[in-house]
């Protein structure tokens, strides 16, 4: 998963930890354990850079919490929680498919600052009320403040934060129209993104500081994500409106399960195809298996004449299959979310209509005209 490490799975979803995530770990680790010594000087030996240690893993966990928190809503909304990640810039959970309403987009985007913010108040109260002191009550003020500047940073209204998302969907409630709400949260955080790369650049430039060279991190963060969003909101619009019988392949490979292999074999040579699997039907169109050409090794070239297509055929996964009514982009998303790189396209009555395969997708979208934002 993108060079990720799966270390387990949390309430059934699949936790994944960047490489990038160590070297963050490491600097919190360091440079709060360097704070630490020199905050506490009695503190014995590696002390405080176990401390360090524990604040970092402590801030890794509120990153955690927060995409818990969009994860247990989308959870609650019925969408599948593909996995959570953390990386050198935070968390992220990847969600099988967005809310199908603006009001339910609204709630999950929140949830991850909400709990932020709660977070921030559970701490700060334990700080004024628990009596802690010493290295303790310094490791919780400074989870308080991360919790804090995690929840308000994330509320920043422009894509990819959670604030961008809270945008989206009430432009979306507003218009009526979900992909409008994608474009105007995404050049907003384009703009977040300038901002920051900006106050990073200049300083840097005018007077060889590093001081807010984590500022130009974030805002190509920002600006490369931004834009890919943006991206993929025009290729969704310009999907809209189409169903996944039009992204059929002509002349998909189909063939009767009461033919030969010989029969097959002939056929499929005088066509020239070069298609490895095949779709079979039965005398009435229904959709009743498939047959990958590779199959035919298990049979001998002598009994080709005597053994018919329905006795190799093997049984088709029903979640490879979609109604050729559904829309495309339903049709995208299925595709991605069980790997495959074709679906077999029936009409409501489970007569084979052809093969969606993922190319065709793309030359269907070469030959759809541009829209043009309102």
């Amino acid at each position: 998963m993108n060079g990720n490490i799966r270390v387990g799975s949390l309430f059934g979803i699949p936790f994944y930890i960047n490489p990038s995530w160590f070297f963050v770990l490491a600097l919190v680790t360091w440079s709060y354990g360097t704070g630490l010594a020199e905050q506490f000087p009695n503190l014995p030996g590696a002390s405080p850079l176990l401390l360090g240690l524990v604040t970092a893993i402590l801030m890794f966990s509120s990153v955690l919490a927060h995409e818990l928190g969009h994860s247990f809503v989308a959870i609650k909304q019925g969408i599948k929680v593909d996995s959570i990640t953390l990386f050198i810039f935070g968390g992220l959970a990847s969600l099988e498919k967005e809310s199908e309403t603006p009001a339910a987009a609204f709630w999950v985007a929140i949830a991850g600052p909400a709990v932020s913010l709660c977070l921030f108040g559970i701490l700060t109260t334990i700080g004024f009320t628990g009596h802690i002191t010493g290295p303790l009550a310094a490791i919780t003020a400074v989870l308080a403040m991360i919790n804090l500047s995690l929840g308000l940073f994330n509320l920043i209204p422009g894509l990819p934060l959670d604030g961008g998302n809270i945008l989206k969907a009430i432009v979306w409630k507003v218009t009526g129209n979900q992909y409008k709400g994608v474009k105007i949260a995404s050049i907003v955080g384009q703009g977040f993104g300038w901002v920051a790369i900006l106050s990073g650049l200049v300083p840097l430039l005018l007077y060889g500081s590093f001081d807010n060279i984590w500022n130009l991190l974030i805002g190509s963060f920002l600006l490369q994500n931004a834009g890919r969003s943006a991206q993929f909101a025009r290729v969704q619009e310009r999907l809209t409106g189409l169903t996944a019988g039009d992204a059929v392949t002509p002349n998909s490979p189909i063939i009767a399960n009461n033919i030969t292999l010989r029969e097959f074999v002939d056929q499929r040579t005088l066509t020239g195809s070069n298609w490895q699997k095949f779709l079979v039907t039965n005398e009435s169109g229904y959709l009743v298996g498939e047959l990958a050409l590779a199959a035919l090794n298990n049979v001998r070239s002598d009994r080709w004449a005597h053994t018919l297509v329905s006795e190799i055929m093997e049984t088709v996964e029903p979640s490879t299959i979609i109604i050729s009514d559904r829309p495309l982009l339903q049709a995208i998303e299925q595709l991605e979310s069980k790997h495959v790189t074709t679906l077999s396209v029936t009409n409501s009555d489970g007569i084979l209509i052809g093969v969606l395969e993922k190319a065709a997708v793309i030359n269907l979208l070469h030959r759809q005209p541009q829209v043009n934002p309102a």
